[in-house]
């Protein structure tokens, strides 16, 4: 990865590593699961580490963050979905799928496919976290699917939904089921 440096950073879901590149971050990653990288690229980042500090202790509710998010047009919109998903808010693969332009979809893909293919997007969300892809739950309100795992989707899930509070209505009963 030239022009790229990393860092890591602590937090209750184990070590993040993170890569930026001069335009902004371009992924974080669950112990174990990062690239090989160069040791003499290792940075400190400041205001990554600053602002999920600050999120993992229930101060921050958004990141400020330049990202230098890499991919195909359906990808970037699907996460700039995500982006969307308010903090201790939830919403389901089939609700985001319906969110994303139809014209992004190949015109090949039979419509019921659609939630896969956004379902396996999200799951490539390079920015982790950053972009908050652990706000997606099944339709039935259970969790599923997680690059860092189901015990991380959980913990993250819990830590926004103690700082924003009790839920209303369906999203209250979404989040009984964790």
């Amino acid at each position: 990865m030239a022009e790229t440096s990393w860092t890591i950073c602590e937090g209750p879901v184990g070590p993040l590593t993170v890569v930026a590149a001069p335009a902004g971050i371009r992924g974080v990653w669950f112990e174990g699961q990062a690239p090989a990288l160069e040791a003499g690229e290792r940075r400190a980042m400041p205001a990554v580490e600053a602002q999920l500090a600050e999120y993992f202790a229930g101060e921050r509710r958004a990141f400020e963050l330049d990202l230098d998010l890499r991919g195909e047009p359906l990808q970037l919109a699907v996460w700039q979905q995500l982006r969307g998903i308010p903090f201790g808010e939830t919403t389901s693969y089939g609700e985001l799928t319906r969110r994303v332009e139809a014209g992004l979809f190949p015109t090949e893909l039979e419509p019921y496919k659609r939630v896969r293919l956004v379902g396996s997007t999200i799951g490539r969300t390079p920015t982790p976290i950053i972009v908050p892809c652990h706000r997606v739950i099944g339709a039935d309100g259970s969790l599923t699917g997680y690059g860092g795992g189901l015990e991380r989707k959980r913990t993250l899930l819990e830590l926004e939904r103690r700082v924003a509070g009790p839920p209303a209505g369906d999203e209250a009963d979404q989040l009984a089921l964790l």
